[in-house]
């Protein structure tokens, strides 16, 4: 795998910094009119186009808008009162064709507010981006408005809220983002991003509206924020197999903590793209309210890559199905050719054998598990490796009203109010553990020199 630093470098332009004529550039003295109607498109990319660099500042009005493309040394500013307004015309975000040359195979469509190949790129202030994302998912939903090929990859075609692609020293800061029409906050393959005090606010029936989801990105700090969400509230990705550029690249050297996450399919997730890798990962101080699961790493053989070093300590849950979640498994995304990937009995080692490894589990408290108190499914001929749990306090009931999942995924039902279940372990210690249960507070199989407060397990 390559630095993504150094190739940032080479991709990256160095830029001509000129000051600005004035402190800030007023959109609404360049012909952008906020009256909520007007689609300001043109207006705004020709003034950033038209300088070097700046503050692009918003005042109250409702901004209707594609995609703005900021450039290297530029802050979007939106005031308190501002609200940028996302077309629901896909003419009006263009196709990024000029990532192929990098390796970038996806069909997909800038975000409405979008950078690449750029460096230091902000957006802040105490305004709000609206991605008016309804229009999107009833597409989705409906499978209407789309052209014909376009239905199977509808996902990747809806814009993102926010994406810097291919970016370094970008921040994203006290601004509220809603209805996004798919992810959020997308950076792909970017180096020292800060997102911090953002909150997001997508409905709980919004089709794959991830909240924050750095994808092969380096030194990622995110802090302070709310997310409450359609799918995952924060997810650590780094491509698919058939990915080349992300798969490049790890997702390295990430940082979440003091964020509140809401109602989401997981709290912090990674996977399951991870080809590239994901490693060097803490995540700490944040509650997890009405999230299916809590802490959740998904992957299948086939996928590659590693899942190592992470470390998750003093969370707060309640209302979850499941705390913790490895799934060694995960079908989704996976084609009909690949189902006799998922046989559970021991295949032979390959190089695309995902590793999942040396992870720690420190002073967690939860209360209301209503599936299990953790799930830890490897796959048999790699097990999961080096898992060191300490300090969790688990209470798992049985919820005769278990949300909308049973219906789709009947195994929770049956595995309503159980405590911890691994599977296809080694090399772990399990250590002041509490599990509080209807159930069997521990089923376990396959487990090679596994430790359970003392006691080997086999």
């Amino acid at each position: 795998m390559e630095n993504l630093s150094a190739f940032l470098s080479e991709v990256i332009k160095p830029s001509e910094i000129t000051a600005p004529t004035e402190p800030y550039f007023d959109v609404t003295k360049y012909g952008v009119i906020g009256d909520g109607v007007t689609n300001n498109t043109k207006a705004i990319n020709a003034l950033i186009k038209s300088v070097s660099a700046g503050i692009i500042f918003f005042p109250p009005g409702r901004y209707l808008t594609g995609t703005i493309m900021l450039k290297s040394n530029m802050t979007l500013y939106l005031s308190s009162g501002a609200e940028i307004l996302g077309s629901q015309d896909f003419e009006d975000y263009p196709e990024q064709t000029d990532l192929k040359e990098f390796g970038y195979t996806r069909p997909g469509r800038y975000a409405l507010i979008a950078a690449a190949f750029a460096e230091n790129v902000t957006v802040t202030g105490g305004g709000t981006v609206n991605g008016r994302g309804d229009y999107f998912w009833d597409m989705v939903k409906n499978k209407t408005g789309l052209p014909p090929e376009l239905l199977k990859v509808s996902d990747m075609v809806r814009p993102r809220c926010i994406q810097p692609v291919l970016c370094r020293n970008v921040k994203i800061k006290d601004i509220t983002v809603k209805n996004s029409a798919c992810w959020t906050v997308h950076p792909l393959c970017c180096d020292n991003v800060i997102i911090d005090g953002i909150s997001i606010k997508n409905p709980g029936d919004s089709p794959n509206t991830d909240g924050i989801n750095p994808e092969s990105c380096s030194n990622v700090r995110i802090s302070n924020c709310i997310v409450d969400v359609g799918d995952d509230c924060i997810t650590l990705k780094a491509g698919t197999e058939n990915d080349p550029l992300q798969k490049r690249f790890p997702c390295e050297n990430i940082t979440v903590t003091n964020c509140n996450l809401l109602n989401g399919h997981g709290g912090v997730v990674i996977g399951s793209e991870m080809s590239g890798c994901v490693r060097n990962i803490t995540v700490s101080n944040c509650i997890f309210s009405g999230t299916d699961r809590g802490v959740r790493i998904k992957t299948r053989r086939k996928r590659g890559g590693s899942v190592s070093r992470l470390m998750f300590s003093n969370l707060f849950m309640t209302e979850v199905y499941c705390p913790f979640t490895i799934n060694g498994f995960y079908r989704c995304g996976a084609s009909c050719d690949d189902m006799e990937l998922f046989d559970f009995g021991p295949r032979p080692l390959a190089d695309d054998t995902p590793v999942i490894e040396d992870i720690s589990i420190n002073n967690v408290m939860v209360r209301r598990a209503t599936v299990a108190a953790m799930y830890i499914i490897g796959i048999p001929e790699r097990p999961v490796k080096n898992l060191r749990v300490h300090n969790f306090s688990v209470e798992s009931v049985v919820d005769p009203a278990i949300r909308r999942e049973a219906v789709m995924l009947p195994t929770f039902e049956k595995m309503q109010g159980k405590g911890i279940i691994i599977k296809n372990v080694s090399d772990s210690v399990f250590s002041e553990i509490s599990v509080t249960t209807e159930n069997e507070p521990l089923e376990y199989e396959n487990l090679e020199n596994v430790t359970w407060s003392g006691k080997i397990l086999r």
